[in-house]
């Protein structure tokens, strides 16, 4: 398997393991990421000494609870529907519960500072539409921010979704930055599939695929016709080195005045 892109297996458990920091093909990513798919009454608990967690609702009904707080949370679909992300620092136990068939992406790295706990509903996350007046619109997306460098100074890490229609491009035009990120993709459609690009190499995205960019290497990415592409971004700071910044391919820039 290559370690730019997997495929992970559902486990007998519910999980889809995608990276870990200290072990495994993708260390260099810096963050656990896990993926569970959870029955309707099933709770899952979690408690992570030493590391910050983001827990995002994907898709279904669940209840989150947190520091004496309960929030309930349904999203029926991750393509049309506002999103519900909690963040919380080291040793903050989260409890998260489904009402329905769910899934939930689970987010974390390590942190030794402390912040509050915040919870992201779709009426407090920030939402953008990238592309819409170039390319002829075949580089219009959503881009959804949950926290980042700007918004969440303390975090150690970047949470967010981009929403790419059917046919179209995104993480466009091509840029790179130092700091490693994480792909999670779904499909409006289980069929459905589109291209990732990771340097000079290109890989198949599918239903619960992911990839895991490298430092400095261009990462765009395209949906096939007919297929909305949905993926969760995730990127890991360095210490003292934050990403804030895409950094485009010099030979792609005349792409940002074109008027196509």
């Amino acid at each position: 398997m290559s370690k730019e892109f997997g495929y992970p297996a559902l486990s007998p458990e519910g999980e889809r393991v995608l990276t870990r920091a200290h072990e495994g093909e993708y260390q260099a990513m810096m963050m656990d990421i896990t993926a569970y798919q959870m029955k309707p009454g099933q709770s899952r608990s979690f408690l992570l000494e030493g590391q910050e967690m983001a827990v995002l609702l994907v898709e279904g009904a669940v209840t989150f609870a947190w520091d004496g707080n309960e929030q309930a949370a349904r999203r029926g679909s991750f393509i049309t529907d506002g999103a519900y992300c909690l963040h919380v620092c080291r040793n903050t136990p989260v409890t998260v519960t489904a009402q329905e068939e769910s899934e939930i992406l689970v987010q974390a790295t390590e942190n030794s500072g402390s912040f509050a706990a915040h919870f992201y509903t779709p009426e407090n996350c920030r939402d953008e539409t990238f592309g819409a007046d170039q390319y002829g619109g075949k580089a219009i997306r959503t881009v959804r921010t949950f926290f980042d460098y700007d918004s969440a100074p303390y975090s150690n890490m970047v949470c967010g979704e981009i929403i790419t229609p059917h046919g179209g491009w995104s993480s466009y035009i091509p840029h790179h930055h130092p700091q490693p990120e994480v792909y999670y993709y779904r499909f409006d459609k289980p069929q459905g599939f589109g291209g990732c690009f990771i340097g000079d190499s290109a890989y198949v995205a599918r239903d619960h695929s992911f990839c895991a960019i490298p430092g400095g290497k261009v990462h765009p990415q395209v949906t096939a016709p007919g297929y909305t592409m949905y993926y969760v971004w995730m990127i890991r700071h360095f210490d003292g080195y934050p990403w804030h910044e895409r950094i485009y391919a010099p030979e792609h820039e005349w792409l940002l005045d074109a008027k196509l």
